[in-house]
């Protein structure tokens, strides 16, 4: 089944009242920090947030940038990101109102999996000057033994996901959009999966299966994953990736 814009901003608005404290990751000041050092700005910059959610990116380069504006397609997650934002703009990430490189910086966390790829990717280096950059950060499997298993734990967490990404493709995508210089960092967020899992937008049967994938996962999925159990409940270390990209 095709998984629509309409489709997505109905799973977030469900999720909007606890999407903050729904993955120790939201909030996790040591990735937020891995973000800033491969994003820098100064006081003249011009930071855009696509697919802002409520703020979470947003308040890393608040007060450190000239405007940060934030674009979501979902308001009940947006409009609590407007104190952390100079501007909030509704507007789908396949087409961003803005002019040619309007920005210094593009930042985009966990937004690209619900995305209609590349046009999301190319309009962001589209808005970004020359010599700006543009930062993908969003999990990834760590590579083909546990992307069955960790892809299926994905879906199941996210129905309206639409991509799933190993560790190469959020550089790839920045690159086909034609930036060069693609760097990409790893960060490992530790969750809790009865936590992570308990999204608000869900039933129980979904949790259930989760908790089944990882019960009877397989040795390389446990062994990359870093799985830990007791009582009956999870921890997964989980792989994101940092991309960051400069438009030519």
């Amino acid at each position: 089944m095709t998984t629509t814009r309409t489709d997505v901003t109905r799973h977030f608005a469900a999720r909007a009242a606890t999407y903050d404290r729904s993955s120790a990751w939201c909030t996790d000041r040591e990735l937020g920090d891995v973000v800033r050092e491969v994003a820098p700005v100064g006081p003249a910059d011009r930071v855009l947030d696509v697919a802002c959610g409520t703020g979470l990116m947003s308040r890393l380069f608040k007060g450190r940038a000239a405007e940060v504006v934030g674009v979501d397609i979902t308001p009940e997650m947006a409009d609590q990101a407007a104190t952390h934002l100079d501007r909030l703009v509704i507007a789908p990430a396949e087409v961003l109102p803005f002019e040619d490189a309007s920005f210094d910086v593009v930042v985009c966390r966990q937004g690209v999996q619900f995305m209609e790829l590349p046009a999301a990717v190319e309009e962001m280096v589209r808005v970004v000057r020359p010599g700006g950059r543009v930062v993908l950060v969003n999990l990834c499997a760590y590579g083909p033994e546990d992307s069955a298993e960790y892809f299926e734990i994905l879906r199941l967490r996210n129905p309206v996901r639409r991509h799933f990404f190993l560790p190469d493709d959020p550089g790839r995508l920045l690159r086909d959009a034609g930036c060069h210089e693609v760097v990409g960092h790893r960060y490992v967020s530790v969750e809790d999966v009865d936590v992570w899992s308990d999204n608000g937008a869900i039933a129980e049967e979904r949790r259930e299966a989760i908790r089944e994938v990882y019960r009877s996962a397989s040795a390389e999925f446990r062994a990359r994953h870093a799985v830990r159990e007791s009582d009956g409940r999870f921890v997964d270390h989980m792989l994101f990736v940092i991309a960051v990209g400069l438009k030519p």
